[in-house]
């Protein structure tokens, strides 16, 4: 079930990206547009692995308090900002890029066998186990069931950085748990 949750953080990674850059409000609005900017590829490292994870609170604290369908303010694009350059990164959107690749290996990775199958596969999985799985109510399935849908409407690129794979798998548990396990 965290996979879930990691192809709905793909979704609003992407989406905090586009809203960096001002066309964008926040995840129910994605929906309503057209496809979000290409995310740029690069060579994850493990420093920028650790930082991402170093800054999950921060980040939380910020985000948790945005108003849906609202575009963030200059004040939040600021503070965003803020931490992100406290952890080592050149901006909010340089951030984001590394959330976003890390975000496109972690929905490939089956989270039983830890092995990449890529995120078509995985996101087919994810739609099985909700389909299938006794202890989420009928609404929690349709809500899961709808978000996985838009998930679906923009998948991941393919990975062209082949040693993010094996680099996020090594750093899997701690990826899941600081980005995966998001309160349901």
């Amino acid at each position: 079930m965290h996979q879930f949750f990691r192809s709905i953080l793909t979704a609003l990674s992407i989406a905090c990206l586009a809203v960096s850059f001002g066309t964008l409000s926040l995840h129910p609005a994605l929906a309503q547009i057209g496809s979000p900017q290409q995310l740029k590829q690069i060579a994850l490292t493990q420093k920028q692995i650790d930082d991402v994870l170093a800054s999950q609170k921060e980040m939380n604290v910020i985000t948790q308090k945005l108003p849906r369908n609202a575009p963030p303010s200059s004040q939040v694009i600021a503070k965003l900002d803020g931490v992100s350059k406290k952890h080592d990164f050149a901006s909010f959107d340089d951030y984001n890029t590394v959330i976003g690749n890390i975000s496109i290996v972690m929905d490939g990775i089956d989270p039983q066998t830890k092995k990449y199958i890529g995120s078509d596969a995985g996101l087919q999985q994810q739609v099985e186990e909700v389909k299938t799985s006794k202890k989420m109510s009928a609404a929690d399935k349709k809500k899961a069931l709808a978000a996985l849908d838009f998930a679906q409407k923009f998948k991941d690129p393919d990975v062209q950085n082949k040693g993010n794979i094996d680099l996020v798998i090594q750093n899997y548990d701690k990826i899941d748990a600081g980005l995966g396990g998001q309160p349901h």
